[in-house]
């Protein structure tokens, strides 16, 4: 499997991921075109098309903050899942990043929150927050109440929060 960083909005396989991004996120928990566009001006992002066998499987948004890395978005095309994929790039991340953390929807919500929930469970993630709110992506959006995942147990949550509004929805 291969990590592309992918430097620019112009790179021919950003349309794919767009559009994928699109179809899979609901509105409120993606950002506009213009604000995706941004991403790749933003030093503390790095977007990644992930490869298999010359094929692009899946992408991830990752922000660099300060003690922790955030996922903000982690996808595998529909053609590609179930099929591991998702756990070796978990695995990938584990080689590279101490402290990983990322967001879910609560395993309460539908059957594919529970999955997703129980997905990152068995790949080393565990709930640190239930009470955590997205922040919206603008003001025509809606704020989400969220479960906050990561693979180590921090004492308090409260500063990865704080930074986690003041990096990536400010």
């Amino acid at each position: 499997m291969e990590y592309l960083q992918i430097n620019s909005f112009d790179d021919y396989r950003v349309a794919e991921i767009y559009n994928s991004y699109c179809e899979t996120f609901p509105e409120d928990e993606r950002r506009s075109e213009e604000q995706f566009r941004h991403l790749f001006s933003n030093p503390r992002v790095k977007v990644f098309s992930v490869l298999k066998d010359l094929k692009n499987i899946g992408y991830l948004i990752s922000w660099e903050l300060t003690n922790f890395v955030f996922i903000e978005h982690f996808e595998i095309f529909s053609e590609f899942r179930s099929l591991k994929y998702g756990s070796e790039i978990i695995s990938h991340l584990y080689k590279n990043y101490s402290h990983i953390v990322l967001e879910a929807e609560p395993e309460d919500q539908d059957e594919n929150a529970a999955r997703r929930i129980s997905f990152y469970e068995k790949n080393g993630f565990m709930v640190i927050d239930e009470n955590y709110v997205q922040p919206c992506y603008d003001p025509e959006k809606n704020s989400l109440n969220l479960w906050l995942l990561a693979n180590w147990k921090p004492e308090k949550t409260d500063w990865i929060k704080e930074e986690i509004y003041d990096v990536v929805y400010c």
